[in-house]
C-alpha cells in the first residue's frame, strides 16, 4: 500500500509524520557514513513528501540518527538545500556519540516512547526492518512505512 492510501484514511485526524534520511530521501553509503553534503538525494521521495507537505492535517519531521556530533551540521545543512519545505523546528537529528554508541533501533524507539501523542495519529517512514521491528515492538501504535510507501 502506499502512502496515499494510508493518509485518506486518516483525512480527518491530525498526522505526525516521521520521516528517517539515509535510504529514504538521501542514498546511503553504508561504508561512508560522513560527507553528508555529498549524498544523493532521492528526489522521487522527496517529491512525494513535499506534494503531501502542503495538506493541512499532516506535520511532518526528519528523524534521523547521526554516527557522530559533526553529522547534525551535516544533515541539517543537507536538508536546507534538498529539504527546503521541512523546517528546521521539525528536524530530530540524534547523535549516537552523544548517547553512547546506543544503537538507532533502540534511539528511534525510545523517541516515540517519550513523545507526546496530543491524540495525532503517528507515522514512521524508515527504511531500515530493525528499526521498524524495535518501534513495533515498544511502540505498537505508530503506525509503520517501510520507504517503499512512497512510491507511488
Amino acid at each position: 500500500m502506499y502512502i496515499t492510501d494510508y493518509l485518506k484514511q486518516y483525512k480527518n485526524e491530525k498526522i505526525k509524520l516521521y520521516i528517517d534520511m539515509d535510504g529514504v530521501i538521501a542514498d546511503y553509503d553504508v561504508l561512508n557514513a560522513s560527507n553528508y553534503d555529498k549524498k544523493r538525494p532521492l528526489k522521487t521521495n522527496i517529491k512525494v513528501l513535499e506534494d503531501l507537505s502542503n495538506n493541512n492535517n499532516i506535520e511532518m519531521y526528519i528523524l534521523s540518527i547521526s554516527r557522530y556530533n559533526e553529522g547534525l551540521e551535516e544533515k541539517n545543512t543537507w536538508l536546507d538545500e534538498n529539504v527546503k519545505f521541512i523546517p528546521k523546528s521539525n528536524r530530530i537529528i540524534i547523535s549516537r556519540e552523544a548517547n553512547n554508541f546506543i544503537k538507532s533501533k533502540n534511539l528511534k524507539s525510545n523517541f516515540f516512547k517519550k513523545l507526546d501523542r496530543d491524540k495525532s495519529i503517528i507515522i514512521l517512514i524508515d527504511d531500515d526492518p530493525r528499526v521498524l521491528e524495535q518501534v513495533n515492538k515498544d511502540n505498537p501504535d505508530v503506525l509503520l512505512l517501510k520507504d517503499t510507501a512512497l512510491i507511488l
